[in-house]
């Protein structure tokens, strides 16, 4: 246990000193790719944030310099891309919960945001899988059933993507112990503390093996590909996820896979008004050439592969992006009409947004509002709100 401590905690002042050495500079507005870039991620023990040092560690020889800075949970890493102090964010989930202007995402001065994508991580491991304590004994979704299950201030797509296993297993919030806990890294830590039975995580995140070290212990449960019914009722809540088998993880591997769910992590994205064609194809073109040298950086680098990529997924591509898939042959018809369609959507929420905000001031019963008006706006445009409250 004080090895895999002593490790987990080397690498992550790794990590900083490689972030802070990846240049302080500020973010400049230029034609075409900075060549001091800056964007933000999950905490320093996250995937998400060791993909992402990784990656500005192959872009420094091509003359680039990464800074990644990690924000404990959504809106903080949200907030500098919306404010142009970063270029771009290695998000989670976040990104279709910003677009739908959906939970933290449904308050007065946020709204339903114009992301794009430019590509998503889709590696062996699982994305969003829910970390328990050995000790709480959950075998099965239903398992999770007076559990403490850790809900994180101002990150939705954490507290939706439990919402969505919770689905599985046929329960809700109501079912279990809403432990409140103001960042990812502190709903971990939770379990190892012993107030939490279980949190949302990505199977190789560096904070599981200290888990797995403690004396509760760490264990996963299954999603089970032919539960037609639970899978029914998690799509219903949480529509990103689809089947996934992962054989990379703490405790899991190619002998010991994980039958789950997941989703593309982390997904690499901008506004749509903040960066140029240019500047986002030449990204998009670096992640692809240079993955020959990084996909052996981390055990989930391997899912930046443009073989990996999914292109008609929840979130709509950039422009710049889509002209050099397009360059690479890897852009199909299909993918031009479910993308367009995306689009559509983006637009349909933002018109709906101005309604709204033009037609209620006041933020007494805002939410409710908003999510009555989205849900008849993208009704009458023939798309699924998926929430309607």
């Amino acid at each position: 246990m004080k090895k895999n401590c002593f490790r987990m905690k080397t690498l992550i002042a790794l990590g900083l000193v490689l972030t802070v050495a990846a240049g302080a500079g500020g973010v400049a507005a230029a034609e075409g790719l900075p060549k001091t870039l800056a964007w933000t991620a999950y905490n320093t023990t996250s995937v998400g944030y060791a993909l992402s040092v990784n990656i500005g560690n192959f872009l420094s020889p091509e003359g680039y310099k990464l800074r990644v800075i990690p924000g404990k949970n959504d809106i903080s890493r949200l907030t500098p891309l919306k404010t142009g102090q970063v270029q771009f964010s290695a998000m989670g989930i976040g990104t279709y919960l910003a677009q739908e202007g959906v939970m933290d995402f449904a308050a007065q001065n946020w709204g339903p945001q114009p992301v794009k994508l430019l590509m998503a991580c889709w590696g062996d491991d699982n994305t969003g899988a829910v970390a328990c304590a050995k000790d709480a004994n959950i075998k099965k979704a239903s398992d999770l059933k007076g559990k403490r299950m850790a809900w994180v201030v101002g990150a939705p797509a954490l507290n939706q993507n439990m919402e969505g296993w919770l689905a599985f297993g046929g329960l809700t919030w109501d079912d279990v112990v809403k432990v409140t806990v103001p960042g990812w890294g502190a709903s971990l830590q939770g379990i190892i503390d012993g107030n939490i039975d279980g949190a949302i995580s990505s199977t190789p995140a560096s904070k599981l093996y200290e888990i797995d070290g403690c004396p509760r212990g760490l264990s996963w449960f299954p999603a089970p590909a032919d539960d037609k019914e639970g899978w029914k009722r998690m799509k219903a809540v949480a529509p990103w996820f689809a089947p996934h088998t992962a054989t990379v993880g703490v405790g899991i591997s190619k002998e010991k896979p994980l039958v789950g769910a997941s989703y593309g992590y982390p997904i690499l994205i901008c506004y749509e008004n903040k960066m140029d064609d240019g500047a986002v194809y030449e990204m998009v073109k670096l992640l692809h050439t240079l993955f020959p040298k990084y996909k052996d950086g981390h055990k989930a680098a391997p899912g930046w592969d443009m073989k990996r990529q999914v292109f008609d997924w929840v979130v709509p591509y950039h422009a710049g992006a889509v002209k050099y898939f397009k360059e690479i042959g890897v852009w199909k018809d299909g993918f031009e009409k479910n993308n367009n369609d995306l689009i559509k959507r983006q637009k349909v929420l933002q018109d709906a947004w101005k309604k709204a905000m033009a037609e209620k001031k006041d933020k007494e019963g805002w939410q409710e509002f908003w999510m009555a008006k989205r849900a008849a706006a993208l009704k009458a445009a023939g798309m699924d709100p998926v929430w309607e409250k």
